[in-house]
């Protein structure tokens, strides 16, 4: 997005993952954990960083880079909020702290959004003023190594009968990544500081499988299974991405921030089905994760049966009271 509006681009990275991508941009190799040598002695207009995940790394960066850039941009995460049980928070809501001891502990998830609130911390004390904090939901788009937007394209892809968490009424945000990066650009260009959540569009989990199924022609039948019954037969999130059962009230508000700060200023999403279609134009994902998300057919199909024989049962005792 940046080379495409003719920005020069520096690469600061460890040089392991997919060193060949963008051989055309200058490439510096080290690592945040303590090999910074490689920044000293330049000078941009602002670094992005997209990775940080711990306040002393992050920390020791920004400061490192303090007098060499004027504009800091950290790609953080909603996830930094103390809970999500009301819904509508904007960017004044709390954010969660955390021990002392889980600070540099980069493996635990549950410290995941904590330790985004230290990072966003971190680099405002060493660059007061010109730090721009960015909060994003569910990033979607082609190349998602996490499989959470695209097992649902793939699943729907294959058409048949598709099995839906809950009720099609359940909220849910994304935003295409794409549509990120621009608006990040954008941001650069006109100096934004300050703290912005960038979930995405509203709509419901409904919306978002007919959107899906539309694109790809159709194919797809849902069955909306109650969640109790999910729950039941051991069915989490990660059997079906996106899906925050209703017993887990902390998180009702999870798909419902409110982002009209960044819309406000700029931030502008693509209509869903162009990103759907576009993740199907791109193939297979080949990340491990992204195949490991989601329920096997075989599984999906058992529970299928296994709901049609539930509810044809409530049906029979209905008929057998009256």
């Amino acid at each position: 997005m940046a080379l495409a509006k003719n920005h020069e681009v520096t690469l600061f990275n460890r040089g392991q993952t997919n060193p060949g991508l963008f051989p055309h941009v200058e490439k510096l190799i080290g690592d945040r954990n303590g090999s910074l040598a490689g920044l000293a002695g330049r000078h941009w207009d602002c670094v992005i960083v997209t990775s940080g995940f711990v306040s002393t790394q992050v920390l020791a960066t920004a400061t490192l880079l303090a007098d060499k850039v004027s504009h800091y941009i950290f790609v953080s995460s909603i996830s930094v909020y103390r809970d999500f049980a009301s819904t509508g928070q904007n960017e004044s809501a709390p954010v969660a702290g955390l021990e002392p001891d889980l600070v540099k502990n980069e493996n635990d998830g549950a410290s995941y959004g904590p330790r985004k609130a230290l990072c966003e911390r971190a680099a405002e004390s060493a660059m007061p003023g010109r730090v721009l904090s960015v909060r994003p939901g569910i990033i979607i788009g082609p190349h998602d190594a996490t499989g959470r937007f695209s097992y649902w394209v793939r699943r729907i892809v294959a058409g048949g009968q598709v099995l839906a968490p809950g009720t099609p009424s359940r909220p849910v945000q994304l935003i295409d990544v794409r549509d990120l990066a621009k608006w990040i650009i954008e941001m650069i260009e006109n100096k934004g500081i300050g703290i912005f959540n960038t979930t995405g569009p509203a709509m419901t989990f409904g919306q978002m499988l007919d959107v899906c199924n539309f694109a790809l022609g159709n194919k797809a039948r849902f069955t909306w299974i109650d969640e109790h019954f999910l729950v039941k037969h051991e069915i989490t999130s990660s059997d079906l991405p996106l899906w925050i059962p209703a017993q887990e009230k902390n998180y009702a508000g999870f798909f419902s921030i409110d982002c009209t700060k960044a819309c406000d200023s700029g931030l502008k999403c693509r209509p869903l089905v162009e990103t759907v279609l576009e993740i199907q134009a791109t193939g297979n994902q080949k990340s491990e994760t992204a195949h490991s998300i989601g329920l096997d057919s075989q599984r999906e199909k058992f529970l299928l049966e296994l709901w049609k024989s539930e509810i044809e049962s409530q049906r029979m005792l209905k008929s057998s009271a009256a």
